[in-house]
């Protein structure tokens, strides 16, 4: 195989990884050029090409693959820039999105934003309410068509949205799950009507096809946010593409998913982008805590935008949200489960006058410009990367590799004004505590995703990363007992790396109601051909995109899963189905049994309710291939004297006072070295902090494990 590059377009940084066919490597990171996004990586390609003194369309050339994950969709969302789209559903059903679901209002909101009821809020829709209108259709829940389309009546409407300004269409009707004619239908007459050399390409985005699922808001929603994202993602995806073929890249773009996997750009939908990156970094973690030998992994990736959380359990990474909540938008997808705080080292320290002067950070962030205001780009606000200088943790001229140098003057000023003078403490102690603060609130996320969840942290090891990652591991680690600490070689970039672990993966869903067991009477599910079908319908999609991104759908592994649950319940409980195809009783059994086997591991055995009969609503079919094979290298141990590494020594402000402590250089620290805490190891694009009552080794694989010399604070 030839040379591969892994791309993570951040809020703050662009993270390329690129591996050479001899093995050779060059980890780059970039300020993320959020006015194009394509410059920024085509920036870390030239960075990488010069590494390996080669020019860039050597480098390209010999390129196999090039695999992204990128914040467009997160960025258009924030920012509300996507288009002006028209949603078109069943009359009577206009208000379907302000309407929503009663609790919407807390969706995604933090436990001290819901307290504050007088100022949260239902969210805006993606659509003006003065384009959403009413069809005059129906089809019932059978499938069947009750009223006819009328036609004319939508051509009057389709004008007149048209005449405001629509530049995308979202057509999600009521049933048209079951029975889409209507929904393929009015796509035919907008085509026709306005075909694409008259106004240009307007997408038209059927719910039939993005989600052939029931539950209309979750369906709707969907649809629409995958509108809302297309053209953005296009956009983005179309330059980067010029930028490569340009340069002599001549193969495919690999889109990273949130499922947990990735697919050609072409069998890419645009909501499955959001939150790519940290989903990388979560399978990336297991990846390595399998090599490791660690099953119960906590990975942290704290960039200059946000803290990204995942957890790994059993080795297992099937922690799924169904129904996930993205930007207080309720939506039907499969997405591995991660989390986000705003609390990276761009997060803004402020004073919050409204509860008595207490001090915040986050989850406001100064980006990559104007950046920190050690940064010297024009931000007066202090940030987290300020503190740090400011405490003697970063090296002002070894910043970002020495491309950028900081400026500790600005970065103490802005903690003395806006921190230090409101609450009556000196720069240091402001420092200090906007260090605590930090750390106290990515613990706090931590502990809520594994204390709640019956996770016992200090059970599990933290593998720490991105720019921000390692300067903070042993704060917030020491808050939870967690006694062992991970920092990788590539953990600046590891969003990157992690790409580079992860299979082709499409996941393919439609809804179908069938009574696996029966009421009462208990009698099993006799209808095969029913079960059978859907799966059937499911199956030839994924062997359709397989074959298409040149995969043999014979080679790649299929599972099945199933929306089900017990009669008279409204939640439904996704459960692995053992089977593909039901041809016999005993495969009824089996499913059932499964089902019940793994709703009493959740719910208790007291729970199972077989009388009340089981109900499937939905099927879910991933079709997947062989991850990626891999090895870590290993190098022999050298023995533990560090003292080669050493670089020096500087004051730092630690939380029990000053003190000279030693700086080591990442790249001459050897396998087998080990240094005792407190100590500051330097590396090109991070810098690693060992607090007082840790200390550092370096194993084979060149990773430094931190471990406690001492129970952490609790």
């Amino acid at each position: 195989m030839g040379a591969t590059m892994d791309v993570d377009i951040g809020g703050t940084f662009t993270d390329c990884l690129v591996t050479l066919d001899d093995g050779r490597t060059a980890a780059i990171k970039t300020p993320t050029t959020k006015h194009r996004l394509a410059a920024g990586f085509m920036k870390t390609v030239q960075q990488a090409a010069s590494q390996f003194e080669m020019s860039v369309e050597e480098l390209l050339g010999r390129t196999d693959v090039v695999r992204y994950s990128t914040t467009v969709a997160m960025n258009t969302l924030i920012q509300r820039n996507g288009p002006k789209l028209a949603l078109i559903t069943t009359a009577g059903h206009e208000d379907v999105l302000r309407i929503a679901r009663a609790a919407s209002w807390t969706d995604s909101t933090l436990p001290k934003e819901i307290r504050n009821v007088a100022q949260i809020d239902k969210p805006e829709p993606l659509v003006e309410r003065s384009l959403v209108v009413g069809a005059r259709e129906r089809v019932d829940c059978f499938g069947r068509v009750v009223q006819p389309l009328a036609e004319e009546h939508f051509l009057l409407q389709l004008r007149d949205l048209v005449d405001q300004g629509v530049r995308g269409f979202v057509v999600s009707l009521l049933f048209g799950y079951q029975n889409p004619v209507h929904e393929r239908r009015i796509r035919e007459l907008i085509e026709s009507e306005y075909p694409e050399g008259l106004l240009g390409a307007m997408p038209i985005m059927l719910a039939s096809e993005v989600l052939p699922k029931r539950w209309e808001y979750t369906r709707t929603n969907t649809t629409l946010l995958n509108a809302y994202l297309h053209q953005a993602m296009w956009e983005e995806l179309a330059g980067m593409n010029d930028d490569l073929r340009a340069r002599g890249y001549q193969r495919g773009i690999m889109m990273v998913h949130n499922t947990g996997g990735m697919a050609e750009v072409y069998q890419t939908a645009a909501v499955e982008t959001f939150n790519g990156g940290p989903v990388a970094g979560l399978i990336g973690g297991a990846a390595i805590g399998r090599k490791l030998g660690h099953p119960n992994v906590i990975v942290g990736d704290m960039g200059g935008t946000s803290f990204d959380l995942g957890v790994v359990v059993d080795g297992s990474t099937r922690t799924y949200e169904f129904r996930p909540v993205i930007d207080q938008f309720w939506v039907d997808m499969t997405i591995l489960q991660t989390r986000s705080i705003g609390a990276g080292g761009g997060s803004i320290a402020w004073v919050n006058t409204a509860v008595g002067n207490r001090l915040e950070v986050g989850p406001r962030g100064a980006g990559s410009l104007p950046g920190p205001a050690a940064y010297g780009l024009g931000g007066k606000e202090p940030t987290v990367t300020d503190a740090d200088l400011v405490l003697g943790l970063i090296d002002p001229t070894g910043y970002f590799g020495g491309s950028l140098k900081l400026r500790p003057a600005l970065a103490e000023e802005a903690i003395r004004k806006h921190i230090a003078e409101p609450l009556g403490i000196s720069v240091v102690e402001a420092a200090l505590r906007i260090r605590r603060i930090v750390d106290a609130n990515m613990a706090d996320v931590i502990a809520r995703e594994t204390l709640l969840r019956g996770y016992d942290p200090r059970k599990f090891v933290l593998m720490a990363f991105g720019g921000a990652g390692p300067t903070h591991c042993t704060g917030f680690a020491g808050h939870l007992g967690i006694s062992k600490i991970y920092v990788l070689p590539t953990s600046p970039v590891f969003c990157a790396w992690g790409s580079s672990t992860m299979p082709v993966v499409h996941i393919y869903q439609l809804s179908r109601r069938l009574d696996l067991l029966e009421p009462v009477s208990q009698k099993l599910l006799a209808d095969f051909e029913s079960f059978n079908s859907a799966v059937a319908e499911l199956r030839s999609q994924a062997e359709r995109d397989l074959r298409a991104e040149g995969y043999d759908p014979v080679d790649a592994v299929l599972t099945l899963e199933l929306d089900i649950k017990f009669g008279g319940q409204f939640h439904l409980h996704r459960a692995s189905s053992p089977v593909l195809e039901i041809t016999s009783d005993d495969d009824v059994k089996a499913v059932y049994e499964r089902f019940a086997q793994e709703y009493a591991e959740v719910f208790s055995p007291l729970n199972v309710f077989p009388e009340g009969g089981v109900e499937i609503h939905n099927f879910v079919l991933r079709a997947q291939t062989a991850p990626p094979d891999w090895e870590l290298p290993t190098h022999p141990l050298e023995g533990r004297d560090a003292a080669a590494a050493l670089k020096g020594s500087r004051t730092v402000h630690w939380p029990d006072g000053e003190a000279q402590t030693p700086v080591y250089a990442q790249d001459l620290l050897r396998a087998g070295n080990a240094v005792p805490g407190p100590c500051i190891v330097e590396a090109p694009y991070t810098t690693v902090v060992v607090e007082p009552g840790y200390s550092l080794e370096v194993d084979q694989h060149l990773n430094f494990v931190i471990t406690a010399d001492r129970q952490g604070e609790s």
